[in-house]
């Protein structure tokens, strides 16, 4: 069994689903937490179709799409920010398909993304219920930081230099 990971347009099929898929759980997740309830059906569609990932296409940014034997299973993306700094978001693997590394490489491919982008640092953020999320940026070397933007949603700032 083997993974892959390519390049992809962020409004091909594929994207599009692995977009769905993430956003519902993540969202299902903060809602679940907070308000024990699952994310609203015509929220869910309003807000993936408010942030297609247009911000993930060359020549600013990138998809990532990784398939396990040919079937698509987690994404990761970069966006340059400027001043040599990238921003790794929407990194996604299915549930069935996590703890066999797909993860680690995404983040990796992504990483190497940002270099030949040009970026010197990449930062990221997260919450604090996605502990596997927060688990994974440790590992490869991020370290936690200031805030670095506004999201509402967000509560854990890494960052990790490129060089």
């Amino acid at each position: 069994m083997t993974w892959t990971i390519t390049p992809e347009p962020f409004g091909s099929p594929t994207a599009a689903a692995l977009w769905r898929a993430y956003y519902t759980e993540v969202s299902d997740r903060w809602y679940l937490l907070h308000e024990r309830r699952r994310t609203d059906p015509a929220e869910l569609e309003r807000e993936i179709a408010a942030h297609p990932g247009s911000d993930l296409a060359p020549p600013g940014g990138l998809l990532l799409v990784a398939r396990h034997d040919g079937e698509a299973a987690g994404s990761a993306g970069v966006r340059l920010l400027g001043g040599g700094i990238a921003e790794l978001t929407r990194v996604f693997v299915h549930e069935g398909m996590r703890g066999r590394g797909g993860a680690p490489m995404l983040v990796k491919a992504a990483e190497d993304a940002a270099r030949e982008l040009g970026a010197e640092v990449m930062i990221l953020d997260t919450r604090t219920d996605l502990v596997e999320a927060r688990a994974l940026y440790a590992r490869l070397g991020y370290a936690e930081t200031e805030r670095h933007n506004d999201d509402p949603y967000a509560e854990h700032w890494f960052r990790k230099s490129l060089n």
